[in-house]
């Protein structure tokens, strides 16, 4: 079978969920001699996704000149061109577990390429991002995130409310006033973050006195 657009289409579903599904296994399992020694309060989520066909297509559609398809050079056109059709994401709580999963999965994921998330228009980075071609697959790549928890359920919100039932509110995202607030929201949740780890450091600290 060829990888043309509408070839691979039919059988997008269960082709990427079984890739996906491996990848999240191989991640919980490199996670493992973390996840075994988190205190009650720290929690680690490994979550995974398939793009779905109608993002894949508009992916490609946006890499496009006029951001349209030639319909009669299908052959041009191949979802395999993406970096992103199976998805993994790690969130962990508090930050300070991210190092320590970024450089395990840094190990074993050695030769994917970094893409860091960095807020519109700073150099801050809120979330570690790899992809490479799936360890099951010499053709599909794949996309690891290493996220702070916080910040990925506040994504997984504003991506539900703002793209998949009313896409007709992607504009509003791009807007200077909404972006200046999601920029509010993050510098909380980095400060509430800061804050817990401190009161933390500072009751072992009483503990072991």
């Amino acid at each position: 079978m060829g990888n043309s657009l509408y070839q691979i289409s039919g059988v997008f579903g269960l082709f990427f969920t079984q890739l996906t599904g491996q990848q999240w296994a191989e991640v919980r399992y490199y996670l493992l001699p973390i996840s075994c020694q988190l205190d009650k309060y720290e929690r680690i989520m490994v979550k995974s996704r398939i793009k779905e066909c109608d993002s894949a297509l508009d992916a490609l559609r946006r890499r496009q000149e006029g951001k349209t398809f030639d319909r009669d050079r299908p052959e041009l056109y191949t979802l395999l061109d993406l970096n992103d059709l199976a998805g993994v994401r790690i969130l962990a709580f508090p930050m300070r577990r991210l190092s320590e999963i970024n450089q395990i999965l840094l190990h074993q994921f050695s030769s994917w390429q970094d893409d860091p998330v960095k807020e519109n228009g700073t150099d801050e980075t809120l979330a570690w991002k790899y992809f490479g071609l799936c360890p099951a697959s010499d053709k599909v790549k794949g996309e690891l995130q290493i996220v702070p928890m916080l910040t990925g359920l506040f994504w997984e919100i504003e991506h539900a409310a703002m793209y998949k039932p009313t896409p007709e509110l992607k504009g509003i995202v791009r807007e200077e006033e909404m972006k200046n607030r999601r920029g509010e929201v993050y510098k909380a949740i980095k400060a509430f973050e800061e804050e817990f780890e401190k009161c933390v450091q500072q009751t072992q600290n009483m503990i072991i006195l």
